[in-house]
């Protein structure tokens, strides 16, 4: 299907069995595959084994979208028409392995941060951005998406290692099995250490808030300053929105990673099982509760406020759950309120149309 003497091989760009597999049941001849390596407004830089491509969506396609997710998005691949000029026309999105996504904080759609990762790295400064919360939401983002997630404690040389050390002792408790690198761009530690978590052919996403350094930290795994970056206020700590949109790079070691503009708020959208997965401690104590309805916030007989009380469970951690769980299970509620409208209004065509042929026989 692909000529892989070419410089670049579709291997190259994180094309796997996954994929060949999903794309045997397509019709592709005459067509291209490609990965989306940038997303803008209205158009997708996209990437083949015949080079790279600015590409747009159908009318078609436009039409018959229902939701964000019907749209490509970085990470996706695609069947591509290859035209002249470098520009592409995008005919199908291939089934997607992950999916990384957030709640908009005022709409009910949901934002899709990336597609078809293996790792996503969630990074913090250990400065004034270190918040074991917000670690946790983006945890859980990456368990719904069926992506493994990994910490990095970023700009380590701004504390001591007493400091540094207490740090990791706090992630180790809160997340027993999440891997922990410590980095810093001054200094260099930790990057070594970093590349080589880094596999040939695998995709990984930079999570965080603006000013974190995963711009930083993705130059230097470039080994060139590709990406700008700003400056932190020295009065708030905080840096701008540096990246404004996301984009995938390729490391010398065939490593492929995106990065993503920092968001200050990580809204968890239909994120249910990820949060029972994130917090499977809970989610086992709450089977040995005695009403299987438990809200676990002020009933008798209830496992978790016991275990709290006998300090076998972090309280901070417990607090955390309810917020997500509630979050979620709003967001939940509203999807299920709006695909019934949806019937109702479906049943209302259905009736109209019905009754327009009645009156026209």
């Amino acid at each position: 299907m692909f000529n892989h003497d070419r410089k670049v091989k579709i291997e190259d760009l994180g094309y796997s069995e996954f994929f060949e597999a999903k794309g045997e049941n397509l019709e592709l001849t005459g067509f291209s595959i490609a990965r989306v390596i940038a997303e803008y407004r209205e158009a997708y830089r996209v990437k083949s084994v015949n080079g790279e491509f600015l590409a747009k969506i159908t009318g078609k396609q436009m039409f018959d979208a229902a939701r964000r997710e019907d749209y490509p998005a970085v990470g996706d691949w695609l069947v591509v028409t290859e035209l002249d000029g470098g520009r592409a026309v995008i005919r199908k999105i291939l089934p997607r392995k992950s999916i990384l996504k957030k709640k908009y904080s005022d709409k009910q759609d949901t934002q899709i941060i990336a597609t078809n990762i293996d790792i996503a790295f969630v990074i913090e400064s250990v400065d004034r951005d270190y918040n074991l919360n917000r670690f946790e939401r983006y945890i859980v983002l990456a368990n719904e998406g069926k992506i493994r997630p990994v910490v990095i404690l970023n700009k380590i040389d701004l504390i001591s290692i007493t400091d540094l050390n207490s740090r990791i002792d706090q992630i180790t408790n809160r997340f027993n099995d999440v891997d922990i690198i410590p980095t810093s761009t001054i200094t260099e530690q930790g990057l070594n250490e970093l590349e080589n978590y880094i596999i040939k052919g695998k995709t990984y996403c930079f999570l965080g808030s603006s000013g974190v350094g995963k711009s930083s930290l993705i130059n230097k795994l470039l080994k060139k300053n590709e990406i700008k970056t700003k400056e932190i206020s020295t009065s708030t700590g905080k840096g701008k929105h540096t990246t404004t949109t996301r984009e995938m790079y390729f490391l010398e070691n065939g490593g492929i990673v995106i990065d993503n503009p920092g968001t200050r708020e990580v809204g968890i959208a239909d994120a249910i099982v990820g949060i029972e997965n994130v917090f499977d401690e809970i989610t086992y104590l709450s089977k040995k509760c005695k009403f299987s309805d438990c809200t676990h916030t002020n009933e008798p007989s209830c496992a978790i406020l016991r275990a709290i009380e006998d300090k076998k469970l972090d309280e901070n951690k417990y607090q955390n759950y309810i917020k997500l769980k509630k979050e979620a299970e709003y967001y939940q509620m509203n999807e299920l309120e709006k695909r019934e409208k949806d019937r109702k209004f479906g049943r209302f065509v259905k009736k109209a149309l019905k009754q327009l042929n009645e009156f026209k026989s």
